[in-house]
């Protein structure tokens, strides 16, 4: 029986935006070629980190929701220690919680998506007054 796995990788800021998708394919290869099924993906980009890691202070986030037999994850990792534009990943076992979770995130994103206007909209600046110490009767 298959589980349900949630990985998040963090690549080094200094990818191109076609090196950073050439590193994601590969990964996606790899799993599909153990067997596992992909469920989601979500490029988070470009993130600032917590704290350094390898003397950077930035790095681009990739999130991917699969199913597979706990032997791909093995796998999966091994792969990750291997890739040096790979500076942090992190693999977790999904339970039906989390699974749920993340299908409720899914589908509030695809919600968001179709109910986005074509056109940016600006937002209205707030106008703010000015007071004059001056003139405060209360300062």
């Amino acid at each position: 029986m298959a589980n349900h796995y949630e990985t998040v990788f963090i690549m080094t800021p200094v990818l191109s935006d076609e090196q950073m998708k050439e590193t994601v394919q590969k990964f996606e290869k790899i799993l599909t070629d153990q067997g596992a099924e992909i469920v989601n993906q979500e490029n988070w980009g470009l993130r600032k980190l917590e704290y350094p890691i390898q003397k950077k202070s930035s790095g681009f986030y990739h999130l991917i929701e699969f199913k597979a037999d706990t032997n791909v994850v093995a796998e999966l990792e091994l792969q990750y220690r291997r890739d040096e534009r790979v500076i942090r990943f992190l693999t977790v076992t999904m339970d039906k919680y989390a699974i749920a979770y993340a299908e409720k995130r899914r589908n509030n994103r695809k919600a968001k998506e179709a109910a986005a206007p074509a056109e940016p909209v600006q937002e209205e600046t707030p106008v703010v007054e000015e007071v004059n110490p001056e003139s405060n009767p209360e300062a």
